[in-house]
């Protein structure tokens, strides 16, 4: 896939959780550093501890490195950070949650240093890792707060990609952070991600009501007429080709949304539970940002951390996505620096053409 192979970052996530588990099963296949170089930041204890519990599958073999400068083409990479007191598979505890942390925040160091192309973040514990340095409710919060700009979470895959306006909050608090600002904002997002991350020339958004029946008309509720719809026009006036509101329901039955590009969620579940149920294995990925992380679309599982039960499809999925994002960017960027040299080439490879063309052909 990548001919530059690709320097990508893998942070472990929470040591009692699964992470630790799909990320040497994603490892696993020995082709895996023929696409890129992979760069894992987390504990040689735990990986030790996790290749113990799982079966048939080849071992991983790590080349320990102090930072992604040393990670060589064709090894799989460790940087040690991270390491907790015990390891206790689904034991939710502040020590996880540290070497969590910690795990990512080396992994970020090396992302701005542009030691690594990209970052994969396995799940981590949003209470645990809870500390007076740390005050997120996820990745893609702090990814925003340390890369600068307005993060927003995408869940991505083959059949569907879905943008929230709204991230982590408690449902009481998602109405009054519903704005017609805040979407048009989003909806200029989406499409610059899809256009510029997934090379769709010109998007279809389909954006999704808050209430019911996309509020009955005011009888379930005032915000779509009086904050969606008033967004979506601003937006299409704008250029881009955003539809709705549409209910919820609606959209989702009978394959609708497959008429659209992407689709933009007002909050959390709205977005999330209809896609994983079409997309079990689909990708979280934070739009808005000039660097890509990419992570899978599950937790930490505690209840089955340990057990050889977790699928690693959806951290596969992960990895690839942010090679693919990367090489899009790359090529959007060239693309569109400067277009008049592509023009120019252009025309002299027409022009070419027609002076091999028969005579006939040409007057013709």
């Amino acid at each position: 896939m990548s001919e530059q192979k690709l320097r990508i970052g893998i942070t472990q996530g929470d040591t009692n959780g699964v992470g630790w588990e799909v990320i040497l099963k994603a490892l696993a296949d020995p082709r895996i550093t023929e696409l890129f170089t992979p760069v894992v930041y987390g504990s040689p204890k735990a990986a030790a501890y996790y290749k113990n519990t799982i079966a048939e599958i080849d071992p991983v073999s790590f080349i320990p490195v102090a930072s992604a400068a040393e990670a060589r083409r064709g090894k799989i990479s460790l940087v040690a950070c991270g390491e907790p007191a015990d390891i206790t598979p689904g034991a939710a505890t502040p020590e996880a949650g540290r070497a969590a942390v910690e795990a990512l925040r080396v992994a970020v160091r090396d992302l701005k240093a542009g030691e690594i192309d990209a970052v994969v973040t396995a799940p981590f514990d949003k209470e645990t890792v809870q500390a007076d340095d740390f005050r997120f409710t996820g990745h893609t919060e702090f990814f925003g707060a340390e890369f600068g700009g307005e993060p927003m979470m995408v869940m991505c895959s083959d059949v569907l990609r879905v943008g929230l306006v709204t991230i982590h909050l408690p449902v009481a608090e998602i109405a009054r952070n519903i704005t017609r600002e805040r979407i048009v904002a989003r909806l200029r997002t989406l499409r610059r991600m899809l256009i510029e991350d997934f090379g769709i020339v010109e998007p279809r958004i389909a954006v999704m009501a808050l209430n019911p029946h996309a509020g009955d008309g005011g009888l379930l509720g005032h915000e779509e007429q009086e904050i969606i719809r008033p967004a979506i026009v601003e937006a299409f006036d704008e250029g881009i080709l955003a539809f709705g509101p549409f209910a919820a329901d609606g959209l989702f039955s009978g394959n609708g949304y497959a008429r659209y590009d992407g689709i933009l969620a007002m909050y959390h579940d709205q977005g999330l539970a209809p896609f994983k149920t079409l997309s079990p294995d689909g990708v979280n990925v934070t739009a808005g940002l000039d660097v890509v992380r990419t992570s899978p679309d599950h937790g930490t599982a505690f209840d089955i951390a340990g057990k050889d039960r977790a699928e690693a499809q959806s951290m596969r999925n992960a990895i690839y996505m942010a090679i693919d994002i990367v090489e899009h960017r790359r090529a959007w960027a060239e693309w569109s620096a400067d277009p008049l040299p592509h023009a120019e080439r252009e025309k002299s490879n027409r022009d070419v053409s027609m002076k091999d063309l028969p005579q006939t052909e040409k007057e013709e």
